[in-house]
């Protein structure tokens, strides 16, 4: 590995440090979403009338059973609602509650606000240019990897 990769993989350990401490900080608040639930909360509001477990394990590459582990837990918490699927009687839909979007909104601010400070001192610009190059590398990584369908063979 050349001296760039070497930095890069370091910058990226850091990454994903601070990841975890913002992770931490958020569950010691003991807020409305769990911290390794939120992302998939965030995926069932993105879709406008519901999705099914099936096609929210295909989107966010995870295997279906953590798929299911972590729908249970947010219908458990009020955050989910199971719908019927009147194409297929054994499917079901999946909602956001108000409950959860009352909490999506929650955490859109504390994130918001960390960020807020975090960036305090950076410009517009690098701002976006952070933003920019952060999805461009994650899009990178997965045509790197091609598409890597193992599902969580990496966590």
């Amino acid at each position: 590995m050349d001296s760039t990769a070497g930095e890069l993989g370091l910058r990226l350990y850091d990454l994903v440090r601070t990841v975890r401490l913002l992770k931490q900080h958020r569950a010691e608040e003991g807020q409305a979403v769990a911290p390794g639930l939120l992302g998939m909360l965030m995926q069932i509001d993105k879709t406008s009338g519901g999705c099914q477990a099936r096609e929210l394990a295909q989107r966010t590459r995870l295997d279906p059973s953590t798929v299911s582990r972590s729908i249970a837990a947010l219908v458990a918490d009020g955050l989910v609602e199971r719908r019927p699927d009147p194409s297929d009687k054994r499917a079901s839909f999946l909602a956001v509650t108000p409950a959860g979007r009352a909490a999506l909104a929650e955490s859109s601010g504390w994130y918001g606000d960390v960020l807020r400070r975090a960036l305090a001192d950076w410009t517009p610009d690098e701002v976006d240019a952070l933003s920019g190059a952060l999805g461009r590398f994650a899009r990178d990584i997965e045509v790197a990897l091609g598409n890597h369908d193992n599902l969580e063979a990496a966590r």
